[in-house]
């Protein structure tokens, strides 16, 4: 789901950077403000499972990529703007140290896997758990939904900033990201519950810190 360098025309690359800006920028704001002492070893841990999850992909069309997200993951533990921040460190370091997704394209790719991905996955699983009940039963139900939704919602808009770029048509783009994606999106409802069960059965207490 990283896009290169090259993918983009110039008026979606500035969108998607402008709009990345000032969701991080938001997202520093508020973490400054209701961030906790627990919380902050918790991301650091999250941000290099994520990162670690991230790096294995493999090729799906016109130079992206598919693999796991993990933004549900961390937004449904530690809420949707610190999970912005852990997504987007991730993005930065796998953009410029090992060049997976393109310098320019950093903004879309911030967009679609820190933001768009966190927020979509965190108010999945709100919405069920609360439908159903924060439960262990409802929490698992919900965090499969949450990170499904995440991955798909996520490239989607992955294949739309291709398709209006011009790079490549929507009937061929969104089918081969959406597509795959929904195949993918299995496998990270499946890891995210794996590791929610842990969390509920070994550190409650997690899932009861102050969400950001």
């Amino acid at each position: 789901m990283h896009i290169p360098d090259g993918f983009l025309d110039i008026a979606t690359v500035a969108t998607t950077c402008a709009i990345s800006a000032g969701g991080v920028s938001y997202a520093v704001r508020i973490a400054n403000k209701k961030l906790g002492e627990r919380q902050v070893p918790l991301m650091g841990v999250m941000a290099a499972f994520i990162f670690a999850a991230q790096m294995l992909n493999f090729p799906i069309f016109g130079g992206t990529s598919g693999h796991l997200v993990g933004a549900a993951l961390a937004a449904i533990l530690l809420g949707p703007w610190t999970a912005v921040l852990i997504m987007t460190c991730v993005l930065i370091v796998q953009c410029l140290i090992f060049q997976d997704g393109g310098l320019l394209a950093l903004g879309a790719n911030v967009l679609n896997m820190g933001i768009i991905a966190s927020f979509v996955g965190y108010y999945c699983y709100r919405g069920i758990t609360s439908f159903i009940g924060e439960d262990r039963r409802g929490r698992l139900v919900g965090s499969f939904a949450g990170a499904w939704g995440s991955v798909f919602l996520a490239s989607t808009a992955c294949a739309l900033e291709l398709w209006v770029s011009g790079t490549s048509p929507l009937s061929v783009a969104l089918p081969a990201m959406a597509g795959w994606h929904a195949l993918i999106g299995i496998g990270e409802g499946l890891i995210t519950t794996t590791v929610l069960s842990v969390v509920l059965a070994t550190r409650r207490d997690i899932l009861e810190l102050q969400k950001v």
